[in-house]
């Protein structure tokens, strides 16, 4: 059944159901398993995920790490306010970014960043869709003097200050690059992720870069009209091996989260081992697409309108979905990025 009006996606959502603040243990979360076939709820809590876990099964996790793509500086000369969000890096210290307010970002315009000015960027092209091309000047490495000026940019509905950075960054995250975590996996402990393996359950890693593109609401009353952001990712020969040998044995291939699952859509062929690939996806997923390769998703709870409803709801049928989420509000779930988990199979 394909659900292609945007309206179809929202569902009323308490503003205090929010989650503003990251639970104090990773693994406490709640954890709502809907089966797809059957549309049965049950309530647990995410260390039980390990119950719904059989020897054999593949997790596919992204190791992207979260940089700090958010910079606040100030025009060269007459120091007017300026925000930069860093989306995608274009290679040559050049990249495609958000600027805030855009009337000040224009073609040759400098702002400067840092106390000590660490880093320039200048705008070289404005695109169609409003976002600027910019190329970045400074001394030493990119990453370090990143490090030094930037901060971690958290989602729009976050309004409380984070205390601890390092609980917006999964515990397995080590390739830099992300505007945004991969929420799902903020829910995993290394002491978990052990008592998995220890069962027989296999972990490949791969890699997407998640940009602030998945925050941005569609606009178009029907669906199909929503251009999807395109992100960069990649996965290796080890990878490939653990998912094609769960595969080959029986096992099921089970993806954390919505862009662990983006990118195994938009390498796999029906019937056909996975291989090695690097590129970017801009695939979109929604209720009338045919998987390839997944048979679980762990999610968080997403916006109302958003494309990884959509998706969710492709996956685990749209009725069921809704339906979930319904309850999940009676139940009072915690949303969003620091919110509860679904483990949907």
């Amino acid at each position: 059944m394909e659900k292609t009006k945007l309206s179809d996606y929202f569902y009323e959502l308490p503003e205090e159901l929010i989650a503003q603040d990251p639970l104090s243990k990773r693994d406490e979360s709640r954890l709502l398993v809907l089966n797809r076939k059957t549309g049965e709820v049950q309530h647990k809590f995410f260390k039980n995920i390990i119950e719904f876990l059989k020897p054999n099964d593949c997790l596919v996790i992204n190791n992207t790490r979260v940089i700090p793509a958010r910079l606040l500086g100030k025009k060269e000369k007459t120091e007017g306010k300026i925000e930069i969000f860093l989306l995608n890096n274009l290679g040559n210290d050049i990249w495609e970014t958000l600027a805030k307010p855009g009337k000040k970002a224009i073609p040759g315009s400098r702002f400067v960043f840092g106390d000590k000015e660490q880093l320039i960027a200048e705008v070289v092209e404005v695109k169609e869709d409003g976002n600027r091309i910019v190329k970045f000047f400074y001394e030493g490495v990119f990453q370090s003097v990143l490090d030094e000026v930037g901060t971690v940019p958290l989602p729009p509905y976050i309004h409380k200050k984070l205390e601890d950075g390092e609980r917006y960054q999964t515990v397995y995250s080590k390739i830099k690059g992300s505007s945004a975590a991969p929420t799902a996996g903020l829910h995993f402990t290394k002491e978990l992720l052990g008592e998995i393996k220890e069962k027989g359950i296999s972990v490949a890693e791969l890699t997407l870069h998640v940009g602030l593109g998945t925050f941005r609401p569609v606009k178009e009353e029907n669906i199909l009209d929503h251009k999807m952001h395109s992100e960069w990712y990649k996965i290796d020969q080890d990878a490939c091996d653990k998912i094609n040998n769960a595969r080959k044995n029986g096992g099921r291939v089970i993806a954390v989260g919505t862009t662990s699952c983006r990118v195994l859509e938009s390498i796999a062929e029906k019937g056909k081992d996975i291989c090695p690939k690097e590129g970017n996806t801009d695939i979109f997923i929604y209720p009338g697409y045919e998987f390839k390769i997944l048979d679980g998703l762990i999610t968080n709870f997403h916006l109302p309108e958003s494309t990884l409803i959509m998706l969710v709801s492709a996956f685990a049928g749209y009725e069921n979905t809704m339906n979930a989420y319904k309850i999940a509000v009676n139940e009072k779930y915690r949303f969003f990025s620091f919110g509860d988990a679904m483990f949907i199979s």
